[in-house]
């Protein structure tokens, strides 16, 4: 999932208003910014085939430091305390949660190839990914749900905040089409090095966000 994964940081919203959404974002996405770094420093390994499945052409060889379920606990667990002073043991739990969710939605959607623990035990994968027809309706539908909540949950202070968050969304809900039914990518290095553009809708969600207050 790509938007699938910021429908979670939106509806988040809900339940730590006083949490940025840039920082939700990021907690929802750790696992898919954390990997392209570590794909660069040889760390972790992805390949290009295409048919891999139906909806992309990336074979997920190895990420066992970024999208294990034991280490995106691990990961969770020390966003939740990092947090906690900060937000308070219900935000923190909150963010907590979204980085864990990445592991969830990925399971859903992935092929066999989610592993539980690091280097060992099976891989894990329901491969909504091989059901087009399914899957983009769902997540479509999750992104649209997501953000119409996150807009009900928050209100613009002034024009950043009533024109900034609208445009973002609409920018990640392109590029999530696009992606979908675009040419497989010419090489591994050029989608590590692309997965990086990443920071930037954190910082544009940061921005937004806080030009609104809750609801």
């Amino acid at each position: 999932m790509f938007v699938g994964h910021i429908a979670v940081a939106l509806a988040a919203k809900r339940l730590a208003p006083r949490t940025n959404l840039g920082l939700l974002a990021l907690g929802a996405q750790w696992a898919d910014t954390l990997w392209p770094v570590l794909v660069l420093l040889g760390v972790e390994q992805v390949a290009i085939q295409p048919g891999n499945t139906v909806m992309t052409p990336l074979d997920f060889v190895s990420y066992p430091w970024s999208h294990s379920l034991l280490m995106l606990t691990a990961w969770g667990a020390l966003a939740f305390v990092a947090y906690r002073r900060a937000g308070g043991p219900r935000a923190a739990l909150v963010l907590g949660a979204t980085v864990v969710s990445h592991w969830v939605l990925d399971f859903i959607t992935h092929r066999p190839d989610m592993p539980l623990v690091p280097f060992a035990g099976p891989r894990v994968g329901l491969g909504l990914w091989n059901h087009p027809a399914l899957e983009l309706p769902i997540e479509g539908a999750m992104y649209l749900g997501a953000a119409w909540l996150y807009f009900r949950t928050t209100k613009p202070r002034d024009g950043v905040g009533r024109w900034a968050l609208p445009a973002l969304l609409l920018t990640l809900g392109a590029i999530w089409l696009a992606s979908s039914f675009g040419p497989p990518p010419p090489s591994a290095e050029v989608v590590a090095w692309s997965s990086l553009i990443a920071w930037l809708f954190f910082v544009w969600a940061w921005w937004g966000d806080a030009h609104r207050d809750p609801a």
